[in-house]
């Protein structure tokens, strides 16, 4: 498949903006990828350099907190040479992480590289976020959901290679440098694409300047991302740990809890665009907040781990989708400053990471990690009530003919 976009793309013609989607997907899917290469080797880098508990949460809240520093890079990086430029640095600066990372021989080592991970991933973030709203505003349309279904197919594949390596007896490093190879080819793939000009709605200038009613705005996607993020993170970060310790499965069996999850977010993020479209996003927010405090509540009850692995497909499912519809409907206040709007908005996120990432190590090291997704659980059934305030995107079409039939 190419990548490439004819010179008819490079005016603006529609097939640029269908090379341009590829081209972010590619890079949403290295990020996926790459988290869930991190996440899902957790328990065999603890075990290989015998981390403590409490490093082990520590490292995991370090690499959230960079992530948050991460993320404010990104928008420099994004001001100087443009979202794809920012997204391939931090994707060759992930794959480099990824590599320290397994062969890392002392705690020093592996701790300054969990660091530049989280700084990469967060620069990442911020970069395929504002390349992905770019891209939905020149659509006119939800497209932000199959982003983020190509971000869970990339942390499907590398679960699932992390558990492969398991199974063949490969050390921590080769698989790492495995999933490192994989990011490094998905950055060759990626080319610029030329846009249409973006279509703001009229007034969109005068919120460029980002005042402070424009944050008030915000607050409420805001707290809903810290909330999925918590849920994110207690999945993402502990739940191969949660198998190993608390059920009692193999390293082979650990990473397929993850697997599951992203198996779920794939499925949910596939259908996101077209749900919103027929059902609006107020709805499809509301009975994906309960799907998933649903679920959440089984995971934390599971009397195996087959059935644990079950129920983390099932929270993927209904937590998939209220990410996306969160930063797309976020973007959407400040379309002339996308990129500002979300690397603030990704402060949420991060707490949320590091809020659930500390609170589920700590019950962990405790060996209370049932507890750990029953307070997420809880915390989802709050969603609903700011569901209110997620919009969907009005074609460009029928904005411009609006005037025309009055």
């Amino acid at each position: 498949m190419s990548f490439n976009a004819s010179p008819r793309a490079e005016c603006g013609y529609p097939d640029s903006k269908v090379a341009a989607r590829r081209g972010a997907a590619l890079a949403f899917a290295a990020q996926g990828a790459s988290v869930a290469a991190v996440y899902t080797t957790v328990p065999a880098v603890t075990e290989r350099l015998g981390l403590a508990p409490l490093l082990t949460t520590a490292l995991m809240v370090a690499v959230a907190l960079t992530a948050g520093g991460g993320s404010f890079l990104g928008l420099v990086a994004i001001r100087r040479a443009g979202p794809v430029a920012t997204m391939r640095g931090a994707m060759v600066a992930a794959a480099a992480a990824l590599v320290l990372i397994g062969w890392a021989q002392d705690h020093a080592t592996v701790i300054c590289a969990y660091v530049l991970f989280g700084l990469a991933v967060g620069a990442l973030d911020v970069g395929v976020n504002t390349r992905a709203a770019e891209i939905e505003r020149a659509y006119g349309r939800s497209v932000f959901g199959s982003f983020y279904t190509a971000w869970s197919v990339g942390g499907v594949v590398a679960a699932l290679l992390t558990a492969g390596a398991a199974r063949w007896e490969w050390p921590v490093a080769g698989g790492l440098t495995l999933q490192a190879g994989i990011v490094l080819l998905l950055v060759s793939l990626l080319r610029t694409h030329a846009l249409p000009a973006a279509q703001a709605p009229p007034d969109a200038g005068g919120q460029s300047s980002l005042g402070r009613r424009l944050w008030v705005r915000l607050i409420p996607f805001g707290l809903v991302l810290l909330v999925v993020y918590v849920v994110e993170s207690t999945v993402s970060a502990w739940s191969a740990v949660y198998l190993r310790q608390t059920l009692t499965a193999s390293l082979t069996v650990a990473p397929l809890a993850y697997a599951a999850y992203q198996a779920g977010t794939v499925i949910g993020r596939a259908a996101a665009d077209r749900l919103v479209q027929t059902l609006g996003a107020v709805s499809v927010v509301r009975m994906a907040a309960l799907l998933a405090a649903g679920a959440l509540a089984a995971l934390a009850a599971a009397p195996n781990w087959p059935f644990a692995v079950l129920a983390a497909g099932a929270v993927g499912l209904g937590a998939s989708v209220l990410a996306p519809l969160c930063l797309a409907s976020a973007a959407r206040l400040s379309p002339t400053a996308s990129e500002a709007v979300l690397a603030r908005l990704n402060l949420f996120n991060y707490v949320g990471v590091v809020t659930g990432g500390a609170l589920s190590g700590l019950l962990g090291s405790t060996g209370h990690f049932r507890l750990a997704y029953a307070v997420p659980a809880a915390l989802v059934v709050l969603v609903p009530a700011s569901a209110r305030h997620f919009t969907r995107p009005s074609s460009p079409a029928r904005r411009e003919s609006l005037p025309r039939t009055r």
